[in-house]
């Protein structure tokens, strides 16, 4: 994320998707340690934490889907 993040966005439209990105992929690699042996404890709710991946995971797409819809409008005018 860090090369989107070193050049400044033209756009609030792509701030606002390198952000939710940004977000969303540290979530998920939040939720996914919690899946790691080391980390799981008896109280954790594994179909919770998988509801939580998937969520990430749909966040991720978005954002990338805005990040080429905005781009390649860009680039097209």
């Amino acid at each position: 994320f860090s090369p989107f993040l070193s050049q400044k966005p033209k756009s609030e439209l792509v701030r606002t998707s390198l952000r939710l990105l940004t977000s969303s992929a540290y979530r998920l690699q939040s939720e996914c340690k919690k899946t790691l042996p080391v980390e799981t404890c008896p109280t954790t709710d594994i179909q919770l934490v998988t509801q939580q991946v998937i969520q990430c995971a749909y966040d991720i797409a978005k954002a990338a889907k805005q990040l080429v819809t905005i781009t390649t409008k860009e680039n097209n005018n």
